[in-house]
C-alpha cells in the first residue's frame, strides 16, 4: 500500500469570510475558506483546495485578468502570491496593516489594496522584467481618507482609482502624474460609504452607503457656466441623482455589472436585490435566509451571481434570468462527530452536533443530501455492505436507518428505555444494528427487518465507550468500556468467543481489522494496543506520546514540548489490507502507522491556523504580559462597528468545541474521526478546520514494471500494428503512460480479448482493473469494457479471491461503472416500453379516427339535409376529440410520466 498521501481536499465549509472571485470565463469561483482557497468547478461539478495556508483567516483575495497570478491577504496583513494555473506557491509578503480590499488593474499591470486609510498602488510581478531583489515593487501610496478604505474599485482603462471610506466620502485617484488634477472627494453621503463604481463610460460614478442611499455623480460644469467657453469652464464630479432603498435597509455589499448596468446589493436581514441604472429599476428581489449577506460578486457575462454568507458559511450562485440556483451549498454549523466512507468509496458521510448528516460527494466536493430528522447530536454513522443503507445514532435515544436511494428514514430503533447513544456498528450483511451508550452498561442489538429489540447484551461493569464490527470472514462484535475491558461477541450465538481483554487505562477508541482476526484500541495513557481475537492474546502495544504534536493554547505560560495535554489518540481507523493504521485525537497531529514493522510511516499537521488554540509551538514573551496572554485581551468593544463589537456574544463562553462558520470564540484544534477510504487512494479526517481529505495522487507517480532498452513507445506501436496485442498491452503497462494503455486497450480487437486476458500475467491483473475501472464511467464503448470484465474476472476469478486486497479498489471502481450502468439500461428500457406504448396506441388511435372521418363523409353525402347535425355531433373537441387525446391515450401518457418520475 503508497504511503506518500498528500491534502487534497477540505470539504465540510464552502465559505468563511472575504470575497468572492470568478475566472474571465465565469464557470470557476474562488471562495476563502478559513486559511485556505478554494475553486470551484461550476460547469464540470468538481472543487479542489489550494494546499498552500495563512496563519490567519483570509479577508480578501484577487485574481490577474491572464488568470495566472492569486494574492490572497490573512488578518494581519501578511499576503501569499501563487501561480494559480501551476498552484505553487511563489512568495510571501507582509504588508504590515491589515488589509480590507485588493483588486489587480483591468490590464493587470499594477494591483491597489486599502491598508487602513491609505491606498498602496504595486507593480504586478512579470517574467519580462528584469531580474530584481523583491518581487513586489511600491509604485505609489495615496492618502486623503481619514479613516479605515472599505472598498477600491478601477476605472476599465486603468488609469482611475476609486477608493470609499468610513468617513462618509469616496475619492478619486489617478495612476498616471499627468491626471493629478482628477483627484477629488466625493461627500454628502450620512453614513459609511460601502461601494463605489465606474460606468462602462467612465462618465459616471455610482456611490452605495450602509444606509441604503445610492448617488450618481456625473462629471459636468458648474451650474452658471453653461454659456462660457470650454477652456473656461471649470468642470467637475456633481450630485445628479438620489435614490434610495427601503427605509431601514442596512447595505452590507454591493457590486455593479458595467456592461448591463446592473447593480446587486446585499442587505443585513438576507435579502438580495437586483436594479438596473441609471434609472433604478428593481429587477429581483430575493432572500438567501435571515443571516446578512457578507459579500457578493458577479461573472464578466452578468448572468451568474455569487453570495457568501458568514454567519452560517452559506455560498449561493444565483442565475438571475432564470431564477433558478446554480450551485446552493452550506457546510455544519457546528463540529463534526464522526465521519465514514461509502463502501464503493465515491461519497463521504458526516455527522455534526447540530443534528444534521450531510453526504458529500468525492469528485464534486458538494453536498448530495441533508438529513434533519435527529432532534439532537448524532453521535456515530455506519453504512450496510452494499451502501444502499446508512445507520446513524444520536443523543436524542434513537438510531435510525436511512435509504439511500429515495433519501428517506425508514427505520427508527429505540430500546426499552431512553438512552443517549454515544456509538453505533454495523453487521456486515446489514441485517443487525448494534448501539451503547454512557448511560447504560449493556449493548442494544436490534433487527433492520422488523425494528424489534433483539437483546441486551451484558457483561460489561461501566458504560460503553467504543464499537468495532470486522468487514469480512467471521460475524464478530467488539465493544469497549470504561471498565478498562475489551470483549468480543459472537452475535448469532449470543455469548462471547473469549475472556475479556484487561487494559492499564480506559479505552478512547476501538476498531476491529477488516478480517475480524485482530482488534486495536487506543487507550488514555498515549498507547495503542493490538489483541489477537482467535487467541485472545496481546500482539503488540505502540507508545505514541513522543509521535503526537500537540500545540500551546494561548492562556499558556509554556511550550509546547512541556504540554501534556492531548497525548493520546480519539479515533484510529484500518486501512483494507490491515497493514497501516491512521491514528488522531485532540492535538494537531494525524499519524499513519505501519503495523508489521511498527514504525510511524508519516505525521501530517491538521492545521497552521494560528486563530485556533493548539497549533502554536513556541511561547513569545512579547505577547505575554503580567495579567496574563495579550491576544486575549478583548478588544470589540473599541471597534467602530456595531456589528463587529458583538460577533462574540453569539457563542457560548467556555467552548472548546467552536463553530466551523463562525471561529470567534477561539477554539481549540481537534480531530473528532478518521476514515480510510474502500479504495486505498485516501483517507478523510473531521477536524476543526473542516471536512480534510488527504488522498495518493497516482498521475504523477512513474511506477514502471521491468523496463529495459527495447521497451519504448514506438516498440509498442509497432507491436501493436503487427497483431501482437498481449506483449503491446504489457509493454504499455510497463512504461505506464496512460495514453499508451489506452490507445492499445482499445485498439484489442474484441475476438482476441478472450484470448488476452487468459494469458495475460497476474502482475499486471491490478494495473488492469484499475484502468478499467476509471476508464468505464467516462468510456463510450459500454459494451467493449463489459467483455473485458467478464473475461477477466472468468479467466482470474479465483486469484483474484485469494488476493482480495490487492484488487480492493480496482473491482470497487467496477461495481460502481456496472451499478451506474444497470441503472441507465433499466430506465432506458423503462422509457422505451412506454414510448412504443404509447406509438403503437396512438397509430391505433389514429386508424380509428381515419375510419370515423370516412363513415362521417359516406353519411355526408346520403344525407344532405342532416349535415349540420352531422358536422355538430363529430365536430372535433379540443380536449377528447380529434386533435386531443382520448381515454386510452391519457392512460398512456399519465402511465409514462408515472414511471418516469419514480425512474429519477
Amino acid at each position: 500500500m503508497k504511503s506518500d498521501f498528500k491534502f487534497s481536499n477540505l470539504l465540510g465549509t464552502v465559505y468563511y469570510q472575504g470575497n468572492l472571485i470568478f475566472t474571465k470565463n465565469g464557470s470557476t469561483l474562488l471562495s476563502p475558506v478559513g486559511n485556505r482557497v478554494s475553486v470551484f468547478d461550476l460547469i464540470h461539478n468538481t472543487s479542489y483546495t489550494l494546499n498552500y495556508e495563512h496563519r490567519r483567516n483570509i479577508s480578501c483575495v484577487a485574481l490577474n485578468k491572464q488568470e495566472t497570478l492569486l494574492i490572497s491577504v490573512d488578518e494581519d496583513g501578511r499576503a501569499i502570491l501563487v501561480n494559480f494555473r501551476a498552484r505553487t506557491v511563489l512568495h510571501h509578503f507582509n504588508f504590515k496593516e491589515k488589509v480590507r480590499d485588493i483588486k489587480f488593474s483591468p490590464d493587470g499591470k499594477y494591483f491597489a489594496l486599502a491598508a487602513g486609510r491609505f491606498v498602496q498602488i504595486w507593480k504586478t510581478p512579470e517574467v519580462n522584467e528584469d531580474r530584481q531583489f523583491a518581487p513586489f515593487v511600491r509604485h505609489r501610496v495615496y492618502a486623503g481618507h481619514y479613516t479605515d478604505i472599505i472598498s477600491i474599485s478601477w476605472s476599465g482603462d486603468s488609469r482611475f482609482i476609486l477608493s470609499s471610506s468610513k468617513d462618509l466620502t469616496a475619492r478619486i485617484f489617478s495612476l498616471n502624474s499627468q491626471d493629478k488634477g482628477v483627484k477629488m472627494t466625493l461627500a454628502g453621503h450620512r453614513d459609511y460609504v460601502m461601494r463605489a463604481f465606474f460606468d462602462s463610460s467612465q462618465e459616471k460614478i455610482y456611490t452605495v452607503s450602509k444606509d441604503g442611499a445610492i448617488f450618481r455623480w456625473e462629471y459636468t460644469e458648474r451650474p452658471g457656466e453653461e454659456d462660457l467657453p470650454v477652456e473656461e469652464k471649470h468642470m467637475s464630479w456633481r450630485i445628479m441623482a438620489k435614490s434610495f432603498f427601503l427605509a431601514g435597509a442596512t447595505v452590507k455589499c454591493a457590486t455593479f455589472h458595467s456592461s448591463s448596468n446592473m447593480l446587486v446589493v446585499g442587505f443585513a436581514n438576507g435579502e438580495f436585490r437586483l436594479y438596473e441604472l441609471p434609472d433604478f429599476t428593481l429587477i429581483q428581489q430575493l432572500s438567501m435566509g435571515l443571516n446578512a449577506v457578507s459579500t457578493v460578486t458577479v461573472n464578466n457575462s452578468g448572468e451568474w451571481i455569487a453570495f457568501g454568507s458568514k454567519k452560517l458559511g452559506q455560498l449561493l450562485v444565483y442565475e438571475w434570468q432564470s431564477e433558478s440556483y446554480i450551485l446552493r451549498q452550506q457546510g455544519h454549523f457546528d463540529s463534526m462527530n464522526c465521519l465514514t466512507y461509502s463502501p464503493d468509496g465515491s461519497r463521504l458521510v458526516t455527522a455534526s452536533d447540530d443534528g444534521k448528516i450531510k453526504i458529500w460527494d468525492i469528485a464534486s466536493g458538494f453536498c448530495l443530501a441533508t438529513f434533519e430528522e435527529h432532534t439532537s447530536a448524532v453521535t456515530g454513522v455506519a453504512f450496510a455492505k452494499r451502501g444502499q443503507v446508512m445507520f446513524s445514532c444520536s443523543l436524542d435515544g434513537t438510531v435510525r436507518a436511512w435509504d439511500l436511494i429515495r433519501y428517506r428514514n425508514f427505520r427508527t430503533l429505540t430500546s426499552t428505555k431512553r438512552l443517549q447513544y454515544s456509538c453505533l456498528a454495523v453487521d456486515p450483511s446489514g441485517e443487525i444494528v448494534v448501539a451503547g451508550s454512557l448511560d447504560d452498561f449493556a449493548i442494544q442489538v436490534w433487527s433492520v427487518q422488523t425494528a424489534q429489540l433483539l437483546d441486551q447484551l451484558s457483561g460489561h461493569e461501566g458504560p460503553i465507550s467504543c464499537l468495532s464490527f470486522g468487514t469480512e470472514g467471521k460475524t464478530l462484535l467488539a465493544s469497549a468500556s470504561w471498565d478498562k475491558t475489551i470483549r468480543i461477541w459472537d452475535i448469532f450465538s449470543r455469548a462471547q468467543t473469549s475472556e475479556p481483554f484487561d487494559m492499564m487505562s480506559e479505552c478512547l477508541s476501538l476498531a476491529m481489522r477488516p478480517d475480524s482476526l485482530e482488534v486495536a484500541a487506543s487507550t488514555l495513557d498515549g498507547k495503542l494496543i493490538f489483541w489477537d481475537v482467535e487467541n485472545g492474546k496481546q500482539t503488540r502495544e505502540l507508545d505514541c506520546k513522543k509521535d503526537i504534536l500537540q500545540g500551546r493554547y494561548m492562556e499558556d505560560d509554556f511550550t509546547a514540548a512541556n504540554s501534556a495535554r492531548g497525548k493520546n489518540f480519539s479515533t484510529i481507523a484500518y486501512s483494507f489490507d490491515g497493514l497501516t493504521l491512521v491514528a488522531a485525537g485532540n492535538n494537531n497531529s494525524i499519524c499513519l502507522y505501519d503495523l508489521p514493522n511498527e514504525v510511524l510511516l508519516k505525521r501530517f499537521t491538521v492545521s497552521l491556523n494560528m486563530q485556533l488554540n493548539g497549533t502554536q509551538l513556541f511561547l513569545n514573551s512579547k505577547r505575554m504580559a503580567e495579567g496574563g496572554a495579550i491576544d486575549l485581551v478583548d478588544n470589540d468593544g473599541e471597534l467602530s462597528d456595531v456589528e463587529e463589537r458583538n460577533r462574540g456574544n453569539s457563542v457560548l463562553p467556555g467552548s472548546k468545541r467552536g463553530d466551523i462558520s463562525a471561529r470567534s470564540s477561539r477554539p481549540e484544534i481537534r480531530v473528532t474521526s478518521v476514515s480510510f477510504s474502500p479504495t486505498a487512494s485516501a483517507f478523510a479526517v473531521a477536524s476543526t478546520e473542516g471536512l480534510l481529505v488527504y488522498s495518493v495522487d497516482e498521475t504523477v507517480i512513474f511506477d514502471p514494471f521491468d523496463l529495459d532498452m527495447d521497451v519504448t513507445p514506438d516498440s509498442t506501436l509497432e507491436a501493436l500494428k503487427e497483431g501482437e496485442y498481449l506483449n503491446a498491452l504489457v509493454m504499455a503497462f510497463r512504461l505506464n503512460e496512460t495514453y499508451l494503455i489506452h490507445r492499445v486497450y482499445e485498439s484489442i480487437p474484441f475476438k482476441d480479448v478472450g484470448l488476452v486476458s487468459r494469458d495475460l500475467p497476474v502482475v499486471y491483473l491490478p494495473k488492469l482493473l484499475d484502468f478499467i475501472g476509471a476508464l468505464a464511467m467516462d468510456s463510450q464503448h459500454i459494451e467493449f469494457n463489459l467483455i473485458w470484465i467478464s473475461n477477466l474476472i472468468t479467466a482470474h476469478g479465483k486469484y483474484i479471491t485469494k488476493n482480495k486486497h490487492m484488487f480492493g479498489s480496482g473491482c470497487r471502481a467496477i461495481q460502481r461503472f456496472l451499478n451506474r450502468l444497470a441503472k441507465d439500461i433499466v430506465g432506458a428500457g423503462k422509457k422505451n416500453e412506454y414510448y412504443t406504448a404509447f406509438i403503437s396506441t396512438s397509430h391505433q388511435i389514429e386508424v380509428k379516427e381515419q375510419k370515423e372521418i370516412e363513415t362521417q363523409t359516406q353519411n355526408e353525402d346520403d344525407s344532405a339535409e342532416d349535415e349540420s347535425d352531422e358536422q355538430s355531433q363529430h365536430e372535433p373537441d379540443t380536449e377528447d376529440g380529434w386533435f386531443g387525446p382520448n381515454d386510452e391515450a391519457k392512460k398512456i401518457i399519465d402511465n409514462f410520466t408515472d414511471s418516469d418520475s419514480e425512474i429519477e
